[in-house]
């Protein structure tokens, strides 16, 4: 009987183990494949995250360039060292840059929500520049900031993957980071200041003055009104800190070297108080848009002295004011373009002279009566001297382009800026003097006429040529022209970043030739 009892057992764990094989060996029911859906609710491109009613669409370029006689990409030989027009300054300046962005929409019962990211990856040439010291020597400028731990040339960035000598290093850039919900913008975004355009009414060139222009974003908090018809208002809030500080300077640091480095005093911005102040009007239409922009900026400022207890002056308000007018449908050519823009501000000067363009210039070239000539010129927001109130630096500018298409594959675009900054009785008087023949600089021998007012002209020409879709080659040449109002010969003591010597100078108007070449393929 045991036996028996046995083998029954042992036949029946042997059956349910067959069983439990026969079981692992029939088919299972796969699960359904969810395929990716094109979304066709938001324009070509978008396609469903896969389980979600949210609508996807990646973007972005790769660009590969160099810029001929300046040491950035791609903007004037305007100051140090490229300004110098020495050994220190770039022949050339090349970039390979990767753009990606991210755009994603979902549908809701209170319009659509939208975020949108922009990131760039950039590797660009550096440059040698004097470290200033006095024994000489220079540092090496690269994609990543200023080495100057000593004289011997260092590549920048050491901390950025530096066992391989830093030829992987780099930089990163977030252009744009924003969402968008029923009517209002929040992140990093084009200003609504701004014409559609930013910086380029038809150019590559980054440097225009003559408008605003933060083609890679300012944080803010926006309201848009849509009223129908192509009419828009938007009321922002908007982040000063990061492209709108061109400076609240105390003249009373002012020296005569300083001012010829491009420098008129000690800057002595404070603390973050209030963003900047917003409103916009747009009209769109098919023949082309009009936009009108203001703008309000608080210039706050820390102390006369290096401690609480100087003193400071009060805050002062600036403000700016644009119109811009984009033409269409003219009939020089299907799809060609005019794009203008105009603007005026008082202690707001990035509003004219935008970040990318800069309003500090220290420029040196030949001179028949002197070793060698410069032209240097500043255009902060406010300047004070110690026990002073602020006063507003007043500029005016504008910036504008025509763009011809030849055929489908190439067109040329014409373009032009100028921008002028006016300064108060006060700058006049602490740097040049009452009658401009004492201050600062207007006493000093050799001098003979003596005023900060300044004035910028641009002008250039660029060709592009798209052989096949978005693959396009560019060629842009720009000049640049400082006016300044400096007149007669200077003694400059010298400076070691731009390894001038001490020597006679004559105070001259200065130019900047540019070239940009360009491949860009966007996908």
């Amino acid at each position: 009987m045991k036996f028996t009892k046995t083998l029954l057992l042992g036949s029946a764990a042997g059956l349910m183990a067959a069983s439990g094989a026969f079981a692992a060996d029939l088919p299972v029911k796969a699960k359904a494949v969810e395929y990716v859906k094109i979304c066709s609710l938001y324009g070509a491109g978008f396609y469903y995250i896969p389980g979600t009613d949210t609508c996807i669409k990646l973007g972005g370029y790769l660009r590969a360039e160099v810029a001929l006689g300046t040491n950035s990409v791609y903007g004037a030989a305007n100051g140090s060292p490229a300004g110098a027009h020495n050994r220190l300054s770039n022949y050339y300046t090349m970039r390979a840059r990767e753009d990606l962005n991210i755009d994603t929409r979902t549908a809701t019962e209170y319009g659509v929500v939208r975020t949108f990211f922009d990131g760039v990856f950039s590797w660009t040439t550096g440059g040698y520049q004097g470290s200033g010291s006095a024994t000489g020597g220079t540092v090496y400028t690269g994609s990543l900031g200023l080495n100057t731990s000593g004289a011997t040339p260092a590549l920048v960035g050491s901390s950025v993957n530096g066992t391989d000598g830093n030829t992987s290093a780099g930089s990163l850039g977030v252009y744009y980071a924003f969402i968008q919900f029923a009517g209002f913008t929040m992140g990093k975004a084009v200003s609504q200041f701004d014409a559609p355009w930013t910086n380029y009414p038809g150019n590559n060139f980054d440097g225009l003055v003559g408008g605003s222009g933060t083609v890679t974003g300012v944080t803010q908090f926006t309201y848009t009104a849509d009223f129908g018809q192509g009419v828009t208002a938007a009321f922002s809030a908007e982040d000063a800190t990061a492209y709108y500080q061109a400076g609240n300077q105390n003249l009373t640091g002012a020296t005569a070297g300083g001012m010829i480095g491009g420098s008129y005093g000690t800057n002595s911005i404070g603390g973050s108080r209030s963003p900047n102040l917003v409103g916009m009007v747009r009209v769109d239409q098919a023949w082309g848009l009009f936009q009108a922009s203001v703008a309000a900026k608080d210039n706050h400022v820390a102390y006369y002295g290096a401690t609480e207890t100087t003193g400071h002056p009060d805050d002062k308000w600036g403000w700016a004011v644009q119109l811009a007018l984009s033409i269409k449908n003219i009939p020089t050519g299907a799809g060609d373009v005019i794009n203008i823009q105009g603007v005026y501000t008082d202690g707001a000067t990035r509003y004219n002279f935008q970040n990318l363009a800069g309003s500090s210039y220290s420029m040196f070239g030949s001179s028949g009566v002197a070793y060698q000539s410069v032209g240097f010129a500043n255009a902060p927001d406010t300047v004070y001297i110690t026990g002073s109130s602020q006063e507003t630096v007043k500029t005016w500018g504008f910036r504008g382009a025509y763009t011809h298409n030849w055929d489908p594959y190439w067109n040329t675009a014409l373009y032009g800026a100028y921008a002028q900054a006016q300064y108060g009785s006060l700058a006049k008087t602490a740097l040049c003097g009452a009658g401009g023949a004492g201050g600062v600089f207007g006493g000093l021998a050799g001098v003979t006429g003596c005023n900060p007012d300044f004035a910028v002209g641009q002008i250039g020409l660029i060709t592009r040529w798209t052989p096949v879709k978005n693959l396009t080659f560019s060629g842009d040449l720009n000049w640049t022209h400082l006016d300044q109002k400096y007149s007669g010969t200077v003694g400059y003591a010298g400076a070691g970043t731009t390894a001038k010597p001490a020597a006679l100078y004559e105070l001259k108007d200065q130019d900047s030739i540019t070239l940009l070449l360009r491949a860009q393929r966007n996908w």
